[in-house]
């Protein structure tokens, strides 16, 4: 995995987009602290954990109200997210 200071980023995205799809990982750094990190796509799609799937659900409830919606509404409700 390769480093990459911002400055150089912003200029040379392009290429770094062409190396990323490739399969390379590489960190963008602030003043030599990790800022973020460009990953493949088929790498960063990875799966939700149980705490993400729980939250979601509950921010799913405070949307639907199960007295003013139908089972259909809650589906595509629930789609949204």
């Amino acid at each position: 995995m390769k480093a990459v200071g911002a400055f150089e980023a912003k200029t040379h995205l392009s290429a770094l987009l062409d190396r990323v799809a490739k399969g390379e990982r590489i960190t963008i750094t602030r003043h030599g602290i990790p800022a973020a990190m460009l990953v493949p796509v088929h790498e960063a799609a990875g799966k939700l954990t149980h705490e993400q799937i729980v939250e979601g659900m509950r921010e799913l409830r405070k949307r639907v109200k199960a007295d003013r919606m139908s089972v259909r509404e809650m589906v595509n409700e629930g789609r949204r997210l």
